[in-house]
């Protein structure tokens, strides 16, 4: 059973930094990209950042290039979401993303399997 364990969460000030850490098990076969995602209550679950199986294609969303940043560690199987500057409307629930076999994840419907949710929440 494939199992995304994400951890990092919390609560911090604006401008503050967290990082978000995903531990993937049980994951065998195929190279996958993978991401994280953030939903808002009553809205959509929308699209951070994602990187490629080998790390050498990587992709933020608007909102968050320049203060985001993603990375993997195959050996260890994790992906890392090092958030800085932290704004209030980053407040979400964060999910890390495991991306289908050989397909780009560029959106939730890219995805095989996700984490269970760390909540983020930035407020003075």
């Amino acid at each position: 059973q494939v199992q995304a364990v994400e951890s990092g969460g919390g609560l911090v000030q604006p401008g503050e930094s967290l990082r978000l850490s995903c531990a993937v098990s049980g994951l065998t076969g195929g190279s996958r990209a993978m991401g994280w995602f953030r939903q808002i209550p009553g809205k959509e679950r929308e699209f951070v950042a994602r990187i490629s199986w080998d790390g050498g294609v990587i992709s933020y969303s608007d909102s968050v290039e320049g203060r985001f940043t993603i990375s993997r560690d195959n050996l260890k199987k994790m992906v890392l979401l090092q958030m800085n500057n932290l704004k209030p409307e980053d407040k979400a629930i964060y999910y890390c993303a495991v991306g289908r076999k050989l397909m780009r994840l560029d959106s939730t419907m890219s995805v095989d399997y996700w984490g269970q949710g760390s909540q983020v929440t930035v407020s003075s």
